[in-house]
């Protein structure tokens, strides 16, 4: 629908969502269930691989929660929808890789939504801040997830004191991998993402549970339980046709085709 707060385009294997809720791309209940029901779908869609999240417009990514919005009624504990606020944080086994754009201000809640994409790809002219010590609330995404992307020093500093930082400082701290002149950023998101398209579904599918998995485990555990094919996504993949498809390309030195099976 046109009147939708979430704009998607498909194109093969790679589903592009932008978030565009003029002024400033700011989160209600309403649009984050629908972002939520978007990246359900893109989920579960087996001709899907590969999802890239940007916002409309040039100057906002996503500011976070709409305070006119919970200004009006709407809960800050309310119905976000499957997947947590913004349809992503919580969305339980996303095995597809996202790609984020980030082409503008991207604080507080659209920060926390920005990280939890696997590939962060920001315009030169992107800036950011967790700037809720400022209104009394806690950043509680960013608080478990910043400290285990970026050292912890750097993401205790940029919590507690709530500063802004750009888009080169950023890079320097790893939290994004890539920073582009604006007028490239969808260029350059969609080239990664027919990279990525392109490849071995089922491995991807293994490599992002595994790194769920290992996040709180010793290191053997989770190594057992990988070679126990305890993890499903593992198991898939070893009982797979890609499987053998991959060692097939690779001794008739060819490239690999991939089903996703």
């Amino acid at each position: 629908m046109s009147d939708s707060p979430v704009k998607t385009r498909r194109e093969g294997a790679i589903l592009e969502v932008t978030l565009d809720r003029p002024k400033a791309n700011a989160i209600d209940l309403q649009t984050s269930r629908v972002m939520g029901e978007v990246f359900r779908d893109f989920r579960d869609d087996p001709d899907l691989r590969v999802a890239i999240l940007t916002g409309g417009g040039e100057k906002f990514f996503c500011p976070g929660w709409d305070l006119k919005a919970a200004a009006d009624g709407d809960a800050v504990d309310g119905d976000y929808g499957v997947g947590g606020f913004g349809g992503l944080q919580e969305m339980r086994d996303m095995n597809k890789p996202i790609i984020a754009a980030v082409n503008g201000i991207a604080c507080g809640g659209g920060l926390e939504l920005m990280i939890s994409a696997d590939i962060i790809i920001a315009a030169d002219h992107a800036s950011f801040a967790l700037p809720e010590i400022r209104s009394g609330t806690v950043a509680d995404a960013a608080s478990v997830k910043l400290p285990k992307r970026i050292p912890y020093h750097v993401a205790m500093e940029l919590l507690l004191t709530g500063r802004w930082f750009d888009a080169p400082e950023a890079k320097h701290w790893g939290l994004v991998n890539e920073v582009v002149p604006a007028d490239k950023l969808m260029e350059r998101a969609w080239d990664q993402a027919r990279l990525l398209a392109s490849g071995p579904p089922l491995v991807y599918a293994a490599i992002k549970e595994v790194v769920r998995d290992a996040e709180d485990s010793k290191f053997q555990d989770a190594m057992n339980r990988i070679t126990q094919r305890q993890l499903r996504s593992v198991d898939v993949l070893y009982d797979s046709d890609d499987q053998l498809e991959g060692a097939r390309a690779f001794a008739e030195k060819r490239d690999p085709i991939w089903k996703g099976k």
